[in-house]
């Protein structure tokens, strides 16, 4: 409670702590959504061949890959990033976007997403002020933010981030952080099964599988937040971007109409509008419809 108080008394330490911590896990999610779909291929490999009963082939002196082994490197000459060449944002600006070796530039998604890893966590702190549910939400806003940038790269959704995110939001219910139990655990089953039936009644009339079993689980995250009060307004919100930003890439890009396109980004925006302005704009439907 102290430090909780100390906050409150002091609002720009806050926020400037709030700030600052966001860069840092911004960093720290780069390298979770370079390395996790990597780490996730390499154990399917293993589980593949282990099934077949077949021997991994002989490899010399192979080099430990998780999330902290090996160090970052610049992917052009290999060259490893010291401490002071990862300092979020300073080091991007500092280095003009380059490598320092082989002056090869650098994506400018790295700070972009340490940015919008601290200006959410501030939006959020400035919403919900000292809370047990800002720390909640800005918890749960940078997992979304990790699974929008691998489902975008690799269209997956991980149950190594999905499945922990859904039973935090579960484990938060007991305190009434957001909801309470029981409507946390019918916006998971209403989450989760509204998707399964969209999947499956899709594939019926189809023959095509339109979403992965990925997007059940991060909506059943997202219910169990936020409730399933909220839920019709998540789903019709992803849906209508999703759709915007389809017919754009097909439309200005030359995008075929086939390929896929992966939902989870627009289910992780469509859940950050709900969590800072869902009742808002739902009490606003409901007055223009005169309930």
């Amino acid at each position: 409670m102290g430090l909780l108080q100390t906050f409150e008394q002091n609002a720009i330490f806050y926020y400037l702590s709030l700030g600052l911590l966001g860069l840092i896990v911004g960093s720290f999610l780069n390298v979770v959504i370079y390395r996790l779909p990597i780490m996730l291929q390499k154990n399917w490999r293993t589980e593949c061949l282990s099934f077949l009963e077949q021997d991994e082939p002989q490899q010399t002196a192979v080099e430990p890959f998780n999330l902290s082994q090996p160090r970052s490197r610049c992917p052009s000459c290999k060259q490893a990033i010291t401490a002071l060449e990862n300092i979020p944002i300073i080091s991007y600006i500092f280095l003009s976007g380059r490598c320092r070796h082989c002056r090869s530039p650098i994506s400018i998604r790295y700070p972009l997403i340490e940015l919008l890893s601290a200006a959410l966590a501030l939006i959020i702190a400035f919403k919900f002020g000292v809370s047990l549910q800002t720390g909640l939400a800005v918890i749960f806003t940078w997992v979304l933010i990790c699974l929008t940038m691998i489902d975008i790269d690799t269209q997956l959704l991980p149950d190594s981030i999905t499945l922990p995110l859904l039973w935090l939001a579960l484990f938060a219910s007991l305190f009434n952080v957001f909801v309470d139990p029981e409507t946390a655990i019918i916006g998971a089953l209403a989450g989760y099964l509204s998707l399964w039936c969209v999947f499956w009644l899709f594939k019926l009339i189809t023959g095509k599988e339109g979403m992965g079993y990925g997007d059940f689980k991060l909506l059943a995250a997202i219910g169990a937040l936020l409730g399933w009060q909220l839920l019709p307004l998540v789903i019709i919100l992803s849906a209508f971007v999703g759709a915007v930003t389809g017919l754009s890439m097909i439309v200005f890009n030359g995008q075929s109409k086939h390929q896929a396109i992966p939902f989870g980004p627009y289910l992780s925006i469509a859940a950050f509008i709900a969590l800072i302005w869902g009742e808002k704009i739902n009490s606003s439907y409901l007055q223009f419809v005169g309930l």
